[in-house]
């Protein structure tokens, strides 16, 4: 076992990195809490296999410096390409998820798929935590030509209070790409881009922002 403290060796990562540990108990899809209980009260003793493997490669070091025994990670992750490529570029998880421009698509499985590398500057620059990040696909010409079918979406899933925007919303069992504008007491509305969907107004407590859309990517 490597002699570094794990729970030491995490908050030094986090802040070369510039994550909160709400954001990286996020990134592994643990509540907020997850890595202030870890490192403040030592609650979980040690990290589950499946989650210091993610952080490891999401960090690019060797598994040993977050609690693994040696012989899992001898070669620190440091010394690889994909490591150099970490060390200027943060993963975002590509969900399997389609947030529909049009009448709803069903959530599914929320388990990324791939990931999506965006540089540290950039995000760095504009105030993204990257572990409230997660990017998904748009499906449906109503936010034509705001966004268009088939564009990457990189959503914002840091807790705020809700305001006018572009957003990621679940109404029911569907997930939905609108603009949010507050309504009449009690109520919003989901407004499409494209003139030939009407408006949705409903009541707030119908619905469950996911997150706010903050950068597009797509094929020309």
């Amino acid at each position: 076992m490597s002699s570094t403290d794990p729970r030491n060796r995490l908050l030094q990562l986090a802040e070369a990195r510039g994550v909160s540990l709400a954001g990286l108990s996020a990134f592994i899809g643990r509540n907020a809490s997850y890595f202030q209980q870890y490192v403040r009260k030592g609650s979980p003793r040690k990290l589950e296999e499946t989650d210091r493997r993610k952080l490891a490669a999401f960090f690019g070091v060797a598994e040993s410096e977050l609690g693994a025994p040696e012989e899992i990670s001898p070669v620190p992750a440091a010394v690889t390409p994909a490591t150099q490529r970490n060390a200027s570029h943060v993963p975002v998880p590509r969900l399997p998820l389609d947030a529909s421009a049009g009448q709803g698509a069903v959530v599914g499985d929320e388990v990324p798929v791939d990931t999506i590398f965006f540089s540290t500057r950039w995000l760095r620059a504009h105030g993204f935590d990257p572990g409230f990040l997660s990017a998904i696909s748009v499906v449906g010409d109503s936010m034509e030509p705001v966004l268009r079918d088939g564009d990457d979406i990189l959503v914002d899933q840091r807790p705020r209070p809700l305001s006018d925007g572009i957003h990621v919303v679940r109404v029911g069992e569907s997930l939905l790409v609108k603009r949010v504008q507050t309504g009449p007491a009690g109520r919003v509305v989901l407004e499409s881009a494209n003139p030939a969907y009407r408006p949705i107004e409903l009541p707030i407590d119908e619905l469950q922002v996911i997150g706010r859309v903050v950068w597009k990517g797509g094929r020309l």
